[in-house]
């Protein structure tokens, strides 16, 4: 494995010296030498869908990376395509399989963590809004959590909260001492400055995506008035200093037109955007607000618009619903990824507040062996329509048996909810979807 490593090492980074040289005419060459290198087919199917769109002159996917090569920092995309692509992707990825091979159980491509439960802000809806500055993981944590994914094949992490940038010293701290990773957050962005984005071009391994709900009217309307603006002005210090960023989307019942919508897609383009994570709201809590929950109608019209910008826009997105089809299904319970909470819980997802572990008394490899992983490795995927993919929101009542079964107790910081409790809210919605889903999946080319 190490001779291995230092060989892949060697050629992607040969890979990514050449591109830099001539980023327009040496994207096919670089496309033709993986297509060679990928002896064992890991990411055959994706150069599939790549290559014909990356070799098009007129495709929106070649004008976004080149526009990595004429709007971000040399050093910063260097330092980040070396991390992702080698260490998180390519070598993360060969470990990631050995060791769940080894161990009997999902090994992460990425870790979700809060490093506070503090925020300054109190969105509508949010389950942290009134948890205040409670809850803190110690920097000793947060790096062990990092050494341990490493150990074990996992390079990528990404902070929520709370507002993670509260703890924005030490997030540069990680970065510096874990320099062979990529760090992102999902940031409300008031607290992002001109020293923060100095400390980013120093250390080029964190990029950050902003929390932003459409335009200022709505975005302001549940995040509290001045938060667009505030958006605007930290992706205009991001843009300036040639920094990477992105943006995340809630899509609710009162926002999913403006979200959807050309015009909003364009203007986080224009503000210098590369990337757009897009979730649904869950109602998670006692004093969350059901009514926001996306209809089947609007889920289906942001399937379809973001399939279809997809073909347009340069901006790469990720629908964590609608784009079950593509990962086969749910991608939580360290399938691909996994939530870890400011109180140490470590949960199967930032939507999903069950545990039977907490990193104060277990490893990172214990947690994935624990019981309340295993009955998520063991169901997945929750339904053959992966349009379906989630255990609470499409598949109401999976979730309740496997936290029954592994034991697994409510990690609400406040007002604690059962499974069951969770999982209600969801089956007039969850009944809704089916027939919609079903004739989006069998349309695309699927079988029930």
């Amino acid at each position: 494995m190490a001779v291995k490593k230092v060989v892949q090492s060697m050629l992607v980074k040969e890979m990514l010296a050449f591109l830099e040289k001539d980023p327009e005419h040496n994207i096919e060459k670089v496309l033709n030498l993986l297509e060679r290198f990928d002896t064992q087919g890991r990411i055959e199917r994706h150069l599939r869908v790549i290559k014909p769109a990356l070799t098009d002159p007129d495709s929106n996917w070649r004008k976004l990376v080149l526009k990595l090569y004429t709007d971000i920092d040399k050093g910063v995309r260097e330092k980040v395509f070396e991390n992702f692509v080698l260490n998180a992707t390519v070598t993360g990825g060969d470990l990631q399989a050995e060791n769940e091979a080894k161990y009997d159980c999902n090994i992460p491509w990425a870790i979700l963590l809060d490093p506070t439960s503090a925020c300054n802000k109190h969105c509508v809806g949010c389950w942290a809004a009134e948890y205040g500055n409670r809850l803190n993981l110690t920097y000793e944590e947060m790096s062990s959590i990092v050494s341990q994914g490493k150990a074990l094949g996992t390079y990528m992490y990404l902070f929520t909260g709370g507002e993670p940038l509260v703890r924005k010293k030490d997030l540069i701290r990680l970065c510096e001492e874990h320099n062979d990773c990529v760090f992102s957050a999902f940031t409300n962005g008031s607290l992002l400055d001109e020293e923060f984005a100095q400390e980013m071009l120093r250390v080029k391994n964190f990029v950050p995506a902003f929390s932003i709900e459409g335009f200022e009217e709505a975005t302001d309307s549940r995040r509290g008035d001045g938060t667009y603006q505030e958006v605007l002005k930290a992706m205009e210090i991001l843009k300036r200093n040639h920094l990477p960023f992105g943006i995340s989307c809630c899509y609710t019942s009162a926002n999913v037109d403006v979200i959807g919508s050309e015009s909003y897609f364009d203007k986080m383009i224009d503000m210098g955007a590369l990337f757009a994570w897009f979730f649904t709201y869950m109602s998670i809590g006692k004093k969350a607000v059901p009514e926001l929950m996306a209809t089947a109608e609007q889920r289906e019209f942001m399937y379809h618009r973001i399939r279809e910008f997809r073909k347009t826009k340069p901006i790469f997105t990720v629908d964590f619903w609608n784009d079950g089809e593509y990962v086969k299904g749910c991608i939580a319970g360290g399938r691909a990824y996994l939530h870890i909470n400011a109180n140490g819980d470590i949960e199967p997802c930032a939507f999903i507040h069950y545990s039977d572990s907490n990193i104060r008394e277990k490893t990172l490899l214990e947690a994935y062996q624990s019981p309340l992983f295993q009955g998520y490795r063991h169901n997945q995927p929750f339904n053959s329509n992966m349009l379906r993919p989630c255990p609470v929101l499409d598949n109401p009542g999976r979730l309740t048996k496997i936290v029954e079964e592994s034991g697994a107790e409510s990690t609400d910081y406040s007002d604690k909810e059962t499974a069951k409790e969770y999982s209600d809210k969801c089956v007039e919605v969850a009944e809704r979807w089916k027939p919609v889903s079903e004739k989006l999946w069998v349309g695309s080319g699927h079988e029930l």
